[in-house]
């Protein structure tokens, strides 16, 4: 399992990087990234996001 940010919808209001306890979401290039290898996948920036744009992603 991993979170993931739907570019689509992303509008970079950084609240995602605000709210993330281990710092792994960055702005890049006007879009929300992850690095999986900080995140702890507690999806505290789920509901944070005002777009909707981050959600689980089940790898199985």
């Amino acid at each position: 399992m991993k979170l993931v940010v739907d570019k689509t919808k992303c509008c970079a209001s950084g609240e995602c990087v605000k709210i993330c306890p281990t710092k792994a979401i960055t702005i890049v290039e006007g879009k929300a990234q992850i690095d999986m290898s900080k995140c702890d996948l507690d999806g505290i920036c789920i509901p944070a996001c005002p777009q909707r744009a981050i959600d689980y992603l089940d790898e199985s």
